[in-house]
């Protein structure tokens, strides 16, 4: 304790030079940790927001942005397509469930999504409130949208043109909140759902009462993209290849497109920790020089403890322990800096609707994140405690 407490006065000593080693290993420990929490919640909120769902079905264009617009709802869709193209689809033996999606209208930044309740036992999620729709113009709230608005059941609300939220409100066509779902960690928390007959009833000009007006209308009916579940996996290699091919639809496969866009995406993260070891290196080598000069500018101290009766280890544990206490600072200040780096990102997907971030949860690798600033650290100093270590004490006190 006493090594301990004299190492942090010797630090506090040059207090210029600790905050500099300080600031260099803290941006490198925090870059590292900003890296951990995202990359891995990302990939998670990919792989649950992608389960069951084999493969996407829109109009053509470019398969990512569909997979991103129709399972994450976090770009704009690739267009429209043919409901009766859709039930053709619905019929295939190679189907065992479709869920269709009809895009286009939002509130206040939330996406409402026509569909129907397969969509929320796709996720298994579960109402926390109410009960789901059952007739047109009745709407079900995830529950970071029930949080942002404050809707309650019963409650009516306009939507607006648009997904952004920014376009003309339908007045004449109002929602009525009839349940709210539990938060399920899931895409349906930041999503309005409703009947796909809401969309059309809200979109459709009003027609008239001949029968001939309402078929023509029918006719004409789409939805925005359809999420399939297969029968068999052996229809992973037949079926997009058929849409593809014999109708105006894409299919596209959503683990061989997140797979791309998490390769893309991991060129980045490694640039990001590429950087940490840069600042790390950087730190490394500041420290060392720190202590080197430090054990230079010290030695007629090292000299007396040694005639004090310290012995050359503990002579060469207080330099290492001026390192530990810097591995120790700059452990804290980094994962905390990271957990704020990936609060403040988190905020900016939030204010847009997007992917959730959760800055404050605790991963187990951020435990190597302290081993990782002791290795550094650690051979930082090591030659410093060498040079420590053989101290000769008589040449010091001979002058010489």
């Amino acid at each position: 304790m006493r090594l301990a407490a004299l190492s942090l006065r010797y630090l506090c000593s040059r207090p210029l030079t600790a905050a500099l080693n300080l600031g260099l290993l803290t941006l490198g420990l925090a870059s590292i940790t900003f890296v951990l929490l995202t990359s891995q919640q990302i990939e998670h909120a990919f792989e649950r927001d992608l389960a069951g769902i084999d493969v996407v079905v829109g109009a053509k264009g470019s398969p990512l942005q569909l997979i991103l617009s129709g399972v994450f709802h976090i770009d704009t869709p690739t267009g429209n397509i043919g409901l009766t193209g859709v039930q053709a689809l619905q019929s295939d033996p190679r189907v065992a469930r479709l869920v269709p999606l009809s895009l286009g209208d939002s509130y206040r930044g939330f996406r409402i999504v026509g569909t129907t309740p397969d969509y929320v036992g796709l996720y298994g999620a579960q109402l926390a409130q109410g009960a789901l729709w059952s007739e047109p113009m009745q709407s079900v709230l995830g529950a970071k949208v029930a949080r942002a608005t404050g809707l309650q059941p019963g409650a009516r609300f306009v939507g607006a043109h648009g997904i952004g939220g920014t376009g003309q409100g339908h007045v004449s066509s109002p929602f009525r909140v009839v349940g709210i779902l539990r938060d399920c960690a899931c895409v349906l928390d930041r999503l309005v759902l409703t009947a796909s007959a809401s969309v059309w009833q809200v979109h459709e000009p009003a027609a008239s009462q001949a029968e001939e007006d309402h078929d023509a209308i029918a006719a004409k009916r789409e939805v925005t993209l359809a999420l399939i579940q297969y029968t068999s996996p052996l229809a992973a290699a037949s079926f997009p290849r058929f849409v593809n091919s014999s109708t105006t639809m894409q299919a596209a496969a959503p683990a061989l497109e997140i797979s791309r866009l998490l390769r893309m995406l991991g060129v980045g993260t490694d640039v990001l920790r590429g950087f940490g070891a840069v600042l790390l290196l950087s730190a490394a080598l500041s420290v060392f020089i720190a202590l080197w000069n430090a054990v230079r500018e010290r030695r007629n101290d090292l000299a007396m403890l040694r005639m004090l009766g310290a012995s050359p280890m503990k002579v060469a544990g207080l330099v290492w322990c001026e390192a530990l206490w810097l591995a120790t600072g700059a452990t804290l200040l980094g994962l905390l800096s990271g957990h704020l780096l990936t609060d403040l990102v988190g905020y900016s997907l939030a204010q847009q609707k997007s992917i959730t971030l959760e800055a404050w949860v605790w991963l187990d690798a951020e435990v190597w994140i302290g081993f990782l600033a002791l290795a550094v650290a650690s051979l930082a100093a090591l030659l410093p405690s060498w040079s420590a270590y053989r101290v000769d004490v008589a040449q010091l006190l001979s002058g010489r």
